[in-house]
């Protein structure tokens, strides 16, 4: 059986029976944990929808650095995927690498001390503190949140500016119509709330502005019995992805040259009524006792290498209190 269909068959038994339950799904589902709530594992420890956080917990001073890929292995993936958008197979693709990791902090460390709204400690293999979320579920109603677009906000008139640039509305556009239509699949009255609106992010030191959207859709009475098809229907997620998404995801594969494993994945918790699910994004995984941070961004046809290679390298930070 492909895990796909292992992850729609368990989360569907799962759902039928209302039984709490927390899951992880990595990126081309091809791999997945899934567990009742009292029968979680203690080293998996994750906080959904985060809004207060023990500020007095953290104390230690942190110090890392990273080593990104080389500009010239960058430049090579991104004249790749150029050459795909311009052959039409793709019109937007999320480029992402790893890139080492040296830091003073362990990964229970930094999941305890990080800021972020969703955040999971998964044994000793990786830790995620991401601010975007997947899918919510509530009240018959599936909502989804796409961020596609940073600026620092010490830049002067940054919101202005992030909003007025062309090649963010452009990627944020395409993304938006993405997970419209993926909602489409499993939900019916699909439309966009709130199109563009800005959200703060702290970035380690810095404080960054996130352009986001709001999507939703309306669910049939009993959704929880279909929870897996539901859950793989939409995956991968498009905002880490791109468009079209079966085609894009082939390219990803092939240009990227490494496992993304569960980074951009998604993980989520089901309290028998109603779920609640992030993007595993902000994700540092220890690899053979190495930590590496993967990171990443969308690539459009209007994209600069430079400005491209940049952003991974400013997505490396670690939010603590």
């Amino acid at each position: 059986m492909r895990a796909a269909d292992a992850i729609k068959r368990e989360l569907n038994a799962l759902g039928q029976k209302r039984e709490p339950l927390f899951f992880v799904i990595n990126f081309d589902l091809s791999d997945y944990y899934i567990s009742t709530l009292d029968k979680l594992d203690k080293e998996i420890k994750f906080e959904i929808d985060l809004s207060t956080n023990d500020k007095t917990r953290c104390k230690k001073a942190l110090n890392y650095r990273y080593i990104p890929i080389s500009k010239k292995r960058y430049r090579e993936a991104f004249d790749q995927i150029q050459t795909e958008i311009k052959s039409g197979n793709s019109y937007l693709v999320n480029l992402t690498f790893p890139s080492k990791l040296e830091i003073n902090y362990t990964l229970e460390e930094i999941y305890r001390c990080s800021d972020a709204k969703f955040k999971l400690l998964f044994k000793d293999k990786f830790v995620c503190f991401s601010p975007e979320r997947f899918v919510q579920i509530k009240a018959n109603r599936i909502y989804t949140h796409p961020m596609k677009g940073t600026i620092d906000a010490k830049i002067k008139n940054a919101k202005e500016k992030i909003l007025a640039n062309q090649k963010e509305m452009a990627e944020h556009v395409m993304v938006v119509d993405l997970l419209r239509n993926d909602l489409s699949i499993v939900a019916k009255k699909v439309r966009v709330d709130k199109f563009r609106y800005i959200e703060k992010i702290k970035a380690g030191e810095r404080e960054l502005l996130q352009v986001s959207s709001k999507i939703s859709g309306d669910l049939e009475e009993g959704w929880q019995d279909r929870l897996g098809e539901i859950i793989t229907a939409l995956l991968p997620a498009g905002s880490i992805t791109g468009t079209p998404k079966k085609r894009t995801t082939r390219i990803i594969k092939e240009v990227e040259g490494y496992e993304r494993g569960f980074y951009s994945g998604i993980f989520g918790v089901f309290d028998g009524e109603s779920l609640d699910s992030a993007v595993m994004i902000r994700f540092i995984e220890n690899i053979d006792g190495n930590l590496y941070y993967k990171s990443g961004g969308g690539i459009t046809v209007d994209s600069d290498m430079e400005a491209e290679y940049n952003e991974m390298c400013e997505k490396i930070y670690v939010p603590l209190f």
